[in-house]
């Protein structure tokens, strides 16, 4: 039944071009046009290091955070997660097979962004166990956020502020403005942030070829724990 409702999900989500925007357009289109063009600063080295592991974050919370609250928001004010609840999937079962769905879109994103990368000329380096680690502890971290923003807000709010998130953090997430242009005390704060967390977490990796990042590890780990907690407790499926 999990499998079944996570192949349905993946269909849906697949077939939503607003979705589709958010998830593949937006992304590839930042990468191509910031590899190729030089608007930005992003210090020593080719563009396209420094670029590639910000459009990975920000793949990951495209779809882990904001398509899967705004899909979910909807599915929640037209009923839909009230009558999936009372079917023999259990809660539980449903909210895995979103997970599932979310983690088979990443695949797909990352697997495009990086064919994309290397035709960019991209040189990658670091271990791949750490990336993909990073990578776990975001999804479950944005996943956690979405799907808590989803359970408590109606959908047109959830709309809007999924949205508005994913533009401020765009900007302010280190994905495409290294971090150090805000300043100290802003470098401070924003750090902080899960999409921060995330790409500075896989720069250090696959630009800088550095070990594991645990510090970047711990903040993702902690969101995560938070998120997906308060996700849990407060989440109204009417």
């Amino acid at each position: 039944m999990i499998a079944a409702q996570a192949a349905l999900e993946t269909k849906m989500l697949l077939r939503n071009g607003e979705q589709l925007l958010l998830t593949v357009v937006i992304p590839t289109l930042l990468l191509v046009l910031f590899s190729s063009v030089d608007v930005v600063d992003t210090g020593a080295g080719k563009a396209v290091d420094f670029l590639t592991p910000g459009i990975l974050a920000l793949a990951v919370m495209s779809t882990a955070f904001t398509g899967q609250a705004i899909a979910t928001g909807f599915e929640r004010r037209y009923g839909v997660l009230k009558r999936l609840a009372a079917s023999p999937l259990p809660r539980w079962g449903l909210m895995t097979a979103k997970t599932a769905s979310v983690l088979v879109t990443e695949v797909l994103q990352v697997l495009l962004l990086t064919v994309i990368a290397f035709a960019l000329g991209w040189s990658p380096h670091g271990n791949p166990a750490a990336v993909l680690l990073l990578l776990v502890l975001g999804t479950a971290a944005f996943s956690g956020l979405g799907l808590l923003m989803a359970g408590t807000l109606k959908a047109e709010a959830t709309l809007a502020a999924a949205n508005l998130v994913f533009l401020l953090l765009l900007v302010g997430g280190g994905v495409i403005v290294p971090l150090e242009k805000f300043g100290a005390a802003g470098q401070q704060v924003l750090g902080l942030l899960p999409i921060s967390a995330l790409s500075d977490g896989l720069r250090a990796v696959l630009q800088h070829g550095s070990g594991t990042p645990w510090g970047d590890l711990g903040v993702l780990a902690v969101w995560a724990v938070v998120g997906l907690a308060a996700a849990g407790r407060f989440f109204r499926w009417e």
